[in-house]
């Protein structure tokens, strides 16, 4: 009897020693969310209070100039467009099918674990590194350019495993009862991912598409290293002509700027007024980082709201 007694009461100091230092991640996590929270929270103000006098419409369909109070983004953001473009259709295709290819047909032996092991490696890369490998690849040996596809294809390369690791784990989260129920009605390989796998992850293939070009929009290295400009006053040839066949990929070798060159350009110079222009495009581009989040989060929540199983 005391002998039980003894192990009710272990038992309970060992429950209680749990739940203290359960307690006390729960703190410390708390203090670290809130803490970064507020610092997050006074950037975006002071940024907001810098810049947002100086937002209007000539501020965003004005080219850049020697005049801090003439200067505008137009070509800075037509140009992050258009690189956004290129990366998508290069990045999305290619990220996905590899997924597919890897979770649902590759054997599990040991060149597919190498294979894994090094896509996971190439997501925590340095940007720069993709900068200096497209600036060999792209710029020096398919002679491309310092153009706007040279641009996407550097950040599709940033871009590419984020896609590949988001199509995975949402083919992972599907359960292997739908895969045997499409077998067991006489389906293929190929009609089970097409029918079922594809449709039933596509918000979680999405949701990570959306956020690795969130941050693919935001960067820097990669786009100075295969030669982004600094100062265009002028926008990339049209996509539409008025002959046939009415479209035209000259724009892919123009050249480009994006709004992060922009803003580095500016918060470069000695004027304040620059500074201003700085801030007022930060604004611009928190803004599109933050559409593109809350787009993901929306096409995350309808999606999954539409699975019943």
């Amino acid at each position: 009897m005391n002998e039980e007694l003894r192990n009710v009461e272990t038992i309970k100091k060992r429950i209680a020693y749990t739940k203290f230092w359960d307690r006390v991640f729960l703190s410390v996590g708390s203090l670290a969310t809130l803490v970064g929270l507020v610092l997050l929270f006074t950037l975006f103000i002071d940024l907001f209070v810098d810049g947002a006098p100086r937002l209007s419409l000539k501020f965003l369909t004005s080219f850049p100039s020697r005049f801090p109070e003439e200067a505008g983004i137009l070509s800075a953001w037509v140009g992050t467009f258009l690189v956004m473009l290129v990366t998508a259709f290069a990045a999305i295709p290619v990220g996905i099918a590899a997924g597919i290819y890897l979770e649902e047909y590759a054997r599990k032996n040991w060149l597919t674990d190498i294979i894994e092991i090094n896509i996971s490696n190439l997501a925590g890369i340095p940007s720069i590194v993709y900068g200096l490998l497209a600036l060999g690849l792209f710029v020096y040996f398919f002679k491309f350019g310092e153009s706007v596809l040279t641009g996407g294809l550097a950040l599709a390369l940033l871009v590419l495993p984020m896609v590949i690791i988001a199509t995975r784990e949402a083919i992972r989260a599907i359960p292997n009862s739908i895969r045997e129920a499409s077998y067991a009605l006489g389906a293929t390989k190929w009609q089970t991912v097409q029918w079922h796998i594809i449709p039933y992850s596509v918000g979680g293939i999405l949701t990570g598409i959306i956020i690795g070009l969130s941050r693919a929009i935001g960067e820097t290295a990669p786009i100075i290293t295969v030669g982004a400009l600094t100062f265009i006053a002028f926008l990339p040839s049209s996509p539409v002509t008025p002959d046939f066949p009415f479209l035209s990929f000259k724009w892919l070798s123009d050249p480009f700027t994006v709004m992060p060159i922009q803003l580095f350009n500016w918060v470069s110079r000695p004027q304040q007024a620059f500074h201003i222009n700085a801030a007022a495009t930060g604004i611009v581009l928190l803004l599109m980082t933050l559409l593109m989040n809350a787009l993901a989060i929306y096409i995350r929540y309808r999606s999954r709201k539409k699975i019943k199983w």
